[in-house]
């Protein structure tokens, strides 16, 4: 299961930092391609950190129990990613915003950081929703093919 795990880490990780940064050098207003890289970057690695600190899908199947959803129901597919939303994209938003104010700021710019990051975190919450919404299922198969698990072993 730990295989099945990292793989989830690194492929969610991955695939959220690309798409909150693309969608928050977009959203800037002054997209640049070095400004998304490095945004990217620091996601990444950002993503990995909380994705290894905290066990999104222990946490995920524990509530889904509690609340008694089935997992593989729309409910419980709902409800799972409303918890890993909840537990990746404020942080990651908060710490992209942050940078991306200093940044600003240290260029002249003057900004109210509340707005920014209110507007940012609205977003990103929503992007990220969607996102894993849609990628966790197809990361999931990926990765229980690439462990040589049974589907069903990881509910």
């Amino acid at each position: 299961m730990k295989k099945v795990e990292l793989t989830m880490s690194l492929l969610m990780g991955i695939s959220l930092s690309l798409i909150l940064s693309l969608t928050g050098t977009l959203s800037s207003g002054t997209f640049t391609f070095p400004s998304f890289v490095s945004s990217f970057l620091i996601s990444v690695v950002i993503s990995m950190f909380i994705t290894r600190i905290i066990p999104m899908q222990k946490i995920s199947s524990v509530l889904c129990e509690r609340l008694k959803l089935q997992k593989e129901s729309i409910s419980g597919r709902l409800f799972e990613t409303l918890v890993s939303d909840l537990l990746m994209s404020p942080l990651m938003t908060f710490i992209m915003v942050f940078m991306a104010y200093k940044q600003a700021v240290a260029h002249g710019a003057r900004i109210p950081f509340g707005t920014m990051l209110m507007k940012a975190e609205i977003l990103s919450f929503a992007v990220a929703y969607i996102a894993i919404f849609l990628l966790m299922p197809i990361f999931l198969k990926i990765a229980l093919k690439k462990a040589d698990k049974n589907p069903q072993s990881f509910k």
